[in-house]
Order: C-alpha cells, then sequence, then structure tokens
C-alpha cells in the first residue's frame, strides 16, 4: 500500500487509460477523483465514471466521479474544489484525458486543430494550474503527462496533433524545475507500442502486431507516482524503460494477440467523448 492517504486526480478516467490508472493506483491504497466529460454511457464505448469509481470500490479504495471539460477553466476549479471538499488534498494529477486527429496539414479542420490543442495542452495546462497551489501547501504533489519523450524523423500526418502531446511534455518540464523547492516533480510517460482501447477497437483499429493493453501504461503510472516527488526529477519516460526501472521485465501480460488486420489511421480517439461530433 505504497499510497495509502494519498489522493489522485486522473482526467479521462471514464475508460481505457484512465480507467486502469484509477485501479491500479486504488490497489496501492490510493483515493481516486475520477473526471471526464460525460456520466452517461456511450452505445459503443463500454466504461463510464461510475464504473471506475465502482471498480475502484471494490479494490478497497474510496473514489468520487466528477463530470468536467477540461477546456474550461471554470469547470477545472470547480472539480478541483470538489476533490478538496471530499478528500482535503491532492497528491497526484494525471493528465491522461487525450484527443487525436492524424490527417496532412492542408487537411486539418480549423475546428479539430483547436480541439485537439484544447484538449491535450490546454487542459493539461489548466489542470495542472489549478493543483498546483494545494501541491505547493501540502509540500507534496507529482504531475504526470501522458506525453512523448521526443519527435519523430518525421510525422506525416501528425505534425498538430505531436505540437499539443509535445507541449504538454514542455509544460512538465517547466512545472518540474519551477517547483523543485516545494516537494513537487512533474514527468511525462508514453507507451513504446499502440494501446488497445474500445475506441480503436470500433474505429477498427483492431490488435496491430505488439499492441499492448492500457495496463502497462497503468502499472507504470503507479512506478512513477511512487516515487518521492521531492527527490525526483522530470523526465519523459517511456513505459517499458519505467517497468525496468522497477524490476517488470516480463511483458508478456499486456500484449494483444493479433486478431484482425490493421485498419489504415486517418482518425484515433483516445477518449472519443471529446471528439465524437455532435
Amino acid at each position: 500500500m505504497r499510497m495509502k492517504d494519498r489522493v489522485a486526480l486522473i482526467t479521462g478516467a471514464s475508460r481505457g487509460v484512465g480507467a486502469a490508472c484509477a485501479v491500479a493506483l486504488a490497489r496501492e491504497g490510493c483515493s481516486i477523483v475520477a473526471a471526464a466529460k460525460t456520466l452517461e454511457p456511450h452505445p459503443k464505448l463500454p466504461g463510464t465514471l461510475h464504473d471506475t469509481v465502482a471498480a475502484v470500490e471494490a479494490v478497497g479504495s474510496r473514489a468520487i466521479a466528477v463530470q468536467v471539460d477540461v477546456r474550461f477553466e471554470e469547470q477545472v476549479e470547480a472539480m478541483v474544489d470538489e476533490a478538496m471538499r471530499v478528500f482535503g488534498r491532492i497528491d497526484y494529477l494525471v493528465n491522461n484525458a487525450g484527443a487525436i486527429f492524424w490527417s496532412p496539414v492542408d487537411a486539418w479542420p480549423v475546428k479539430k486543430f483547436d480541439l485537439v490543442m484544447g484538449v491535450n495542452v490546454r487542459a493539461s495546462f489548466l489542470c495542472s494550474r489549478a493543483v498546483l497551489p494545494i501541491m505547493k501547501e501540502q509540500g507534496f504533489g507529482h504531475i504526470l503527462m501522458m506525453s512523448p519523450p521526443e519527435v519523430p524523423k518525421a510525422a506525416p500526418g501528425k505534425g498538430p496533433y505531436l505540437v499539443s502531446k509535445l507541449g504538454m511534455t514542455m509544460l512538465a518540464r517547466a512545472i518540474d524545475d519551477e517547483n523543485k523547492a516545494s516537494g513537487i516533480c512533474s514527468t511525462a510517460l508514453w507507451p513504446v507500442t499502440g494501446i488497445r482501447t474500445a475506441a480503436t477497437e470500433n474505429l477498427g483499429m483492431g490488435e496491430i502486431g505488439e499492441w499492448r493493453t492500457p495496463e502497462i501504461l497503468a502499472d507504470a503510472t503507479v512506478e512513477l507516482l511512487a516515487k518521492d516527488p521531492a527527490n525526483t526529477r522530470f523526465h519523459a519516460w517511456l513505459d517499458e524503460d519505467v517497468l525496468a526501472e522497477s524490476g517488470i521485465t516480463d511483458l508478456i501480460p499486456y500484449r494483444c494477440d493479433p486478431e484482425v488486420e490493421p485498419h489504415p489511421m486517418s482518425i484515433l480517439l483516445v477518449d472519443p467523448d471529446w471528439t465524437r461530433e455532435r
């Protein structure tokens, strides 16, 4: 129970990586603030915030569900206020809510560009900004971005998306350096392989080669957050490297065996609540 009496706020927690992180942290004794945009079931995507809360409670920890659109400052502030009202502290922030759209630059609709930037980098900024005063007062905190360590040599179709994701990594770097004297650290985490979720299945993505389950990111998240933030400094981690450092070298349990042919990628929804046209 390495995180007994700690509290984690996780965005995009209704399903996929966010829900897996919630349960993994709960198993270590952490209480969970599960946040996402919608509370109602999606016809094509299993899992809701209420399901996440139930799963956390099933492993013996406390959880609350908070409906929030993390693109908007007032909703983010209300989310943080509710977390403090219930738990009285926020030790970890996992900026997991995300949106992806892939297309050549000249084919990117401005609306999609604004959405991806809003859900990824703006939301991470707003959430981090909202919890930092609390973490400073506590003298303890870790802010984790689900974002990559480096820019690929070539990224056709992914330019604006990677701008948003690398923006998250740069935020983490800045937050870490600015708050290192306050017992706070900030890091980034990214998968080596594709991660299979209900969203990728519904898009025809299927299991592609060595794709893995969300639990690999969840377990890596646990290992990162278990570090003492006062003695941890910024690093943009890959999931395999985090697990290897912690002595977890058997990655077979995370594998997805191929069952279908890959579908040409045009749009990948990490959290479809954010990107589905209404």
